[in-house]
Formats: structure tokens, sequence, C-alpha cells
């Protein structure tokens, strides 16, 4: 039996409450009954984050693997026909190696948890890491049925009177306002585009591989929807902040992805204005000041 972190099952029920609080509960019995299903054994300590508890296990012949386990929601449940697309078309995803539809279960291919694109030392090469797992990502078409960002943008710029309004500083009420303006330029045409959305350097981590060959980097942890890749390019300007590099991360994104400029500046806005709505909705009074400067680098960008 595996025993569930107290932390990881504390923000289960802070995030989704009575779902969250049954879920966590579960798990011992869940993973019990995965582990056996699919002849697996474990292979050290419980991983988590805020949504997944995972389980290194080795299979039957062998080879190390990786027991994912959490709730099945609107943003998760994707992500196995997200990680399938993206497979198939050798776009540089973590391999699904077993998935259960009624429990979200997915066994997956074992990365190096020690060896995350964030640990490395140079911020500059890490972000033309990302830049490079972004544009192999955003080459593959959204599979039918995976939630929208057209969607997702109608109900923000709904929400975004109500979200600058809250805010106590006139600044960033105008900065918000010209951040739904933004969206509004672009909301038309939302585009097809097989998204990640939470593409950061701690969701890109090294491959396992043999000794003395050079490993290869893969993306995990999709929260997938279908839309225009500039939605893609906030968390590696937001992470491992720094006000002097955004411009240039930018650039670096954009021209590697080989992305519209204008249109991704906008959809980059939209997540501004997306974390803001959000916020707002915690009560909070002021937008992240490292958002705020997000926004006017981008805003001011000829």
């Amino acid at each position: 039996m595996i025993e569930v972190p107290e932390e990881f099952a504390a923000g289960q029920v802070e995030c989704n409450g009575a779902a969250g609080r049954a879920f966590a509960a579960a798990l011992p019995g869940l993973a019990a009954r995965f582990l056996a299903r699919w002849g697996l054994r474990r292979d050290g300590a419980v991983m988590y984050g805020m949504c997944a508890l995972v389980l290194p296990v080795v299979r039957e012949d062998g080879r190390p693997a990786a027991l994912k386990l959490q709730l099945v929601d609107d943003e998760t449940v994707g992500e196995p026909v997200a990680l399938r697309a993206w497979g198939a078309a050798d776009a540089g995803v973590v391999g699904l190696l077993e998935h259960d539809v009624g429990t979200g279960a997915m066994l997956l291919e074992r990365l190096d948890e020690r060896r995350p694109l964030a640990g490395l030392a140079d911020a500059r090469a890490a972000v033309e890491v990302l830049a490079r797992s972004l544009a192999r990502l955003v080459t593959v078409p959204a599979p039918v049925g995976m939630r929208r960002l057209g969607d997702a943008a109608a109900r923000m710029l709904e929400a975004a009177p109500g979200a600058a309004a809250a805010l106590s500083d006139e600044g960033e009420r105008r900065l918000l306002r010209d951040c739904a303006a933004a969206v509004r330029e672009v909301a038309g045409e939302p585009g097809d585009r097989l998204l990640h959305w939470d593409l950061h350097y701690d969701n890109i981590l090294a491959g396992r591989t043999e000794e003395g060959r050079a490993h290869r980097w893969v993306a995990l942890d999709p929260k997938p929807l279908a839309g225009d890749p500039g939605f893609e390019l906030f968390p590696a300007l937001a992470n491992r902040f720094d006000a002097a590099e955004v411009l240039w991360r930018f650039d670096l994104l954009t021209e590697t992805a080989g992305l519209d400029r204008e249109r991704a500046r906008a959809w980059t806005l939209g997540r501004v204005l997306q974390n803001a709505v959000w916020s707002a909705g915690d009560g909070a009074r002021r937008l992240a000041a490292e958002h705020v400067e997000i926004a006017r680098l981008l805003l001011r960008r000829n």
C-alpha cells in the first residue's frame, strides 16, 4: 500500500473539495489495482505535483515506467488523447504505454526526474530547448473533441470587465483592458493546433538513456487544448522570470516555431488576462508583478 503525502492530499481538498478528498482517500487502493493489473512493481518513492501522484515502477519485462494517477477533469481528460497524437508524430512527448479510461490512470515512459530543464544553469540555453520543443508540438493538429481556445477566450473576455474593476490600481486596470482589447482582435480565429498549455521548464525532463549516450528532452504533463500556438509562449516568459530577457525570449520562441508575431503577442496578453480573471475570482486586488511587466513590454513592442 502506498502512503499518500499529506501535502498532496491537502492540495487536492483545497483545489477540488469533496471530490479531491475522495480521490486522495482512494489512491492506495487505486495504486494497488493498477500495479496488479499492469504487472508492475514499485521502484522508488512516491512523487507528486499539484494534480497527480506518480509512482516509479518496473514492468514485468524489466523496463522502467511511471504510474500516474490523477482526477479526470476538463484539463486532464484530453491528456492521453494528446499524448497519442503527439507520439504518432514523434513530437517529443512522454510515451503513453497504458491508459484506463474509467479512472484516468496512465502508465508512462519513465523519464529522469532528477534532470528537469529548470535545472539547466544557462537560462538562455533552457529557453532554446523549450522553443524547439514548442516548435515540434504545434505542428500537430488538435484531435476532434479537444477543448478549444475559442471557448476559453470567450469566457475570459466576458469576465474581463469585472476582473479589471476588482483591481485596486488604475494603471493595472488600464493594462488589463488593453490585454482584453488585444484578445478581441484575434478571438475570431482561435486556431486548430494541439497545444500543451503548460509548457514550462519543469514540464520538460531529460529522457533516460544508456550510459554514454546523449539524452533527449521530453515534454510531459500537458493540459491540452486546440488553438493558436501563440497561446503557448507565456509560461516560458513568466517562469525563470527576467524582465531583461522577456523580449529576447519572445523573439526566439516566435522565430523558432514560425509564428505570426502580432498574433503571438495578442495571445500572450490573453494569458495575462486569463490569469487575472482567475486571480480576481480568488479575491486578488493586484496583478502579479511579473505578469504586469510582461504585458507592458509586449504592449510597447512595435
